[in-house]
């Protein structure tokens, strides 16, 4: 299905559409209609689900606004960049490394250098997509994706919409680390809004300037604990290694479970856990696993924080009947390759950052089973011989003192001791250091937790999980084409008819249609048109049922299931239980024989 394909049906169906359309629109925004904001929901819910409530984490809801000492720790400000090439002619700004994916073989050109990214576009003879001026020569600059306010009024304090719901998290850890009562792992999930100046939002939600994430960050002693594999073992993945990438061709998948993965050393174990937990997720809300892998960061794009990250994307815009078996060991083509989660190990950078930077302490004290005398080195420096012989660089040379003995208590072995305090060497005789070791008790340790990270892009699961929903078919002579969700995530689950809006079949059908909403399920009627037209337009939405009323109504409906449009009768009365036990997966509609179900 092609992108404007898929953005037209979006729109006449309720699904997004761009907003401030009355405005002329505003390019990198969308509104999600009532089918869209409905299905957004159930994706959250089960993400939640899956990755919140059976993994035992709990969630926060954090500001989109932060002050600027968060980004400046966190180093975005810093290296929250995108590469920039603006038109010479139009003025318009461009994405460099996009428009060298778009127009050349490479597929992952965000991990090329500025200058060999500035030769791509001469090489190729690259030109504006705007106006057609060509882009060879031009500057390719770094632009800084966050969005800046005012916290208050004047600009004294400077602050940032968040660029990811992970700072939130981060930056509140003393607090959550007592809630957790000091003991790792423990994990904090967040959903909502971030935002991001993108240069050239494109392919409607996939690449916008706010969108949702989900995202969790899990907290774990690097020396201790470890994932139960076994709960994933056997979930196969497709892995795009980078050494696979980095290839002449790059056309070679690894097919290995999660075991394998660990046990060779492919995938670090904490993110081979996530990995497994997540392709059972996308797989149990529609997304096809013919289209779908893991790919590994290259080195040159990985983030400032992460020490290894692995991508889960989805090909879109390729038919569904184009895609080959997934046991295949080749990439294909036809579709565009989108992220839709990365999964990262961030080790201690974000912790270690904020503790650094602020006035609070991100580190948690573990107690050990039983105290340790340990030898520790300690200095008390002579102050009355720094003070004069040093001046008001006398307390740096202290502290530089001490971190030495920390680090390298075998420097004290020499009749004078170096130390370096911005930039400039300071010496002076061992004995004025007042360097000692001693045994000290210690009933436990101050450690820095790790961190694995899950980041989902919820509206590109969306986009997704739509488009690889969408088939055709014939039925009675006629093309059909329908959105084959999900049960547990379609927006709508059930529709509710009456074959004519007469004898009463419109009054029973509201009924029913009542009594289903009563009973929890997302329920809508209509009695416009023709039966065979409401099925239709059912079935394009993408509602997995539909229930008719007709002059047989007394005990039993028509119940029709979307995919196979087969019919069975199913009495009244057993019918919420029925259609509960279809959304749970605890019943199919082909075990739902008309015998059966009039039992």
């Amino acid at each position: 299905m092609s992108s404007s394909d898929l953005v037209e049906l979006a729109k006449r169906r309720g699904y997004f559409f761009q907003s401030a359309g009355a405005y002329g629109g505003v390019s990198g925004f969308y509104t999600y209609g009532p089918q869209g904001a409905t299905l957004k929901d159930n994706i959250e819910d089960s993400w939640r689900d899956r990755f919140q409530r059976r993994e035992g984490h709990r969630e926060i809801d954090a500001p989109t606004v932060m002050p600027e000492p968060v980004f400046e720790a966190s180093g975005h400000l810093d290296t929250f960049d995108d590469m920039l090439v603006e038109c010479p002619e139009c003025g318009a700004s461009h994405r460099a490394d996009h428009l060298v994916e778009d127009n050349t073989d490479i597929e992952e050109a965000e991990s090329i250098s500025i200058p060999d990214i500035e030769d791509l576009i001469a090489d190729h003879d690259l030109q504006c997509p705007s106006c057609g001026a060509a882009l060879g020569g031009e500057p390719v600059e770094e632009f800084n994706l966050m969005f800046e306010t005012n916290i208050g009024p004047g600009s004294s304090s400077p602050g940032y919409l968040r660029p990811e719901t992970a700072q939130g998290i981060f930056v509140e850890f003393p607090q959550l680390a007592e809630y957790a009562r000091n003991q790792l792992p423990f994990g904090i999930t967040q959903i909502g809004k971030a935002y991001r100046n993108e240069i050239s939002p494109r392919k409607s939600i996939v690449r916008v300037r706010e969108f949702t994430q989900a995202e969790l960050e899990h907290f774990i002693d690097p020396t201790e604990d470890e994932p139960d594999i076994d709960r994933v073992a056997d979930v196969e993945l497709p892995l795009y290694p980078a050494e696979k990438q980095e290839e002449e061709d790059g056309t070679e998948y690894v097919h290995k479970t999660v075991q394998e993965a660990v046990d060779e050393g492919l995938v670090h174990e904490w993110v081979a856990y996530y990995l497994g937990v997540g392709k059972q997720w996308y797989e149990s809300i529609g997304v096809d696993m013919d289209r779908f892998r893991f790919r590994q960061h290259l080195s040159g794009e990985l983030a400032h924080y992460a020490a290894d990250c692995w991508d889960a994307e989805a090909e879109v815009g390729a038919a569904r009947s184009a895609a080959e078996d997934s046991s295949g060991d080749e990439p294909r083509d036809g579709g565009d390759w989108i992220e839709i989660t990365g999964y990262a190990y961030r080790s201690d950078y974000d912790l270690s950052k904020h503790d650094e930077y602020s006035d609070d302490d991100f580190t948690v004290f573990k107690q050990y089973d039983e105290p340790k005398v340990v030898e520790r080195a300690t200095v008390d420096p002579d102050m009355s011989y720094l003070g004069p012989e040093f001046g008001g660089a006398a307390g740096d040379i202290a502290d530089a003192l001490e971190e030495l003995a920390e680090r390298d208590r075998a420097a004290f072995e020499d009749d004078e001791i170096t130390v370096e305090v911005d930039g400039e060497e300071y010496t002076l005789p061992a004995e004025k250091t007042g360097f000692s070791v001693e045994e000290q008790k210690e009933t436990g340790e101050h450690v820095m937790p790790h961190v694995v990270e899950p980041s989902i892009g919820i509206d590109r699961v969306i986009y997704t999980v739509l488009d690889h929903a969408y088939e055709t078919d014939e039925v009675e002579d006629e093309t059909r084409s329908y959105l084959a969700l999900e049960p547990g995530v379609a927006p709508t689950f059930v529709g509710v008819f009456p074959l004519v809006s007469k004898d009463g079949m419109d009054d029973r059908a509201r009924e029913i249609a009542d009594d289903l909403r009563a009973e929890g399920l997302d329920v809508t009627y209509d009695d416009s048109g023709s039966i065979g037209r409401r099925y239709r337009r059912q079935d394009e939405v993408g509602t997995p049922f539909c229930v008719t009323v007709d002059d047989e109504t007394a005990e039993t409906v028509t119940l029709r299931e979307r995919d196979s449009t087969e019919q069975v009768r199913v009495p009244i009365d057993d019918l919420p239980e029925v259609l509960a036990d279809l959304r749970e997966g605890e019943v199919t509609f082909a075990e739902l024989d008309a015998p059966k179900a009039e039992q």
